[in-house]
């Protein structure tokens, strides 16, 4: 009998793929525990795998083949799935970003991603490449831009950042990208698309003074935490993690500035910036 046919890469190859996944499983007969232990990997990645939320590397697609009697579809079909306009240590994070229904991050250097301006984005793609060519910052900017086409939805996915203090006072790009930034900020709170807070300096010490942290959530798979370093990242799904993790964020909303008085501190460094005083 002929199987599946390629995946078409322009329409969610990986969603496709994971659909297919979860066929063949079923088909043989196996839960997502079962599957993964031949896989050496964990339940619930599985899961992630069918929910397009994780990437099928090649070698969980040719050892799927030979557990799934599927030939060499997932071998064929999972390069396809890994295509990503987004660097390597990020693609996955992006990708599983695009499909949460809620997002918490703690961003302690930036403005996060999905928050940005496009003249933020370009001054931090510039600062992290100096001598790439205008088109490849062009490329980058273009894509962190389109990544916050999800805040689209007036309901999906929620977006609560707790952001430091630190990466409101940097100035990146110059004092009108960042007047144009935090009031971009200051909208986004005012039209409850996002719920930020600012964590202040006179917080202190702090449960995340070692680096950022992005929970993701999902409505059929398991949730996510994403851990970035300079060049570096990983997502992890082990349940201890991702508690421990949740209850680190928690702990960064206590300490933070309320809503209310972010909104009213993002809104006053805003005109600060504008008027080219010191904040």
């Amino acid at each position: 009998m002929a199987g599946p046919k390629d995946l078409d890469p322009s329409s969610s190859p990986r969603a496709l793929l994971g659909a297919e996944l979860r066929h063949a499983r079923e088909k043989a007969g196996l839960s997502q525990e079962e599957l993964g232990a031949r896989l050496f990997v964990s339940g619930s990645f599985i899961g992630q795998l069918e929910a397009g939320t994780r990437r099928m590397l090649p070698e969980y697609a040719r050892t799927l083949d030979e557990v799934l009697g599927t030939e060499d579809f997932f071998t064929r079909n999972c390069t396809a799935a890994a295509k990503s306009r987004y660097p390597e240590h990020f693609a996955e994070a992006a990708e599983a970003e695009a499909q949460a229904t809620a997002i918490r991050e703690y961003a302690p250097l930036l403005i996060p991603g999905l928050l940005q301006t496009p003249a933020y984005a370009r001054a931090v793609c510039r600062a992290y490449q100096p001598t790439a060519t205008e088109e490849k910052i062009d490329e980058l900017v273009t894509a962190r831009v389109e990544r916050a086409r999800i805040l689209n939805d007036p309901t999906e996915p929620l977006l609560w950042a707790v952001i430091d203090e630190a990466a409101l006072r940097r100035v990146t790009g110059g004092r009108e990208v960042m007047a144009e930034a935090l009031r971009h900020l200051a909208d986004l709170s005012r039209r409850g698309r996002a719920i930020v807070q600012v964590l202040p300096f006179g917080a202190g010490a702090h449960a995340a003074m070692e680096g950022s942290i992005k929970l993701m959530d999902f409505e059929d798979a398991p949730p996510l935490v994403y851990f970035e370093g300079v060049g570096t990242g990983r997502l992890e799904d082990a349940p201890a993690i991702v508690r421990h993790q949740r209850f680190t964020y928690e702990l960064l909303t206590a300490n933070a500035l309320s809503p209310q008085n972010s909104l009213a501190l993002i809104e006053t460094m805003a005109q600060d910036y504008a008027h080219e005083e010191h904040p």
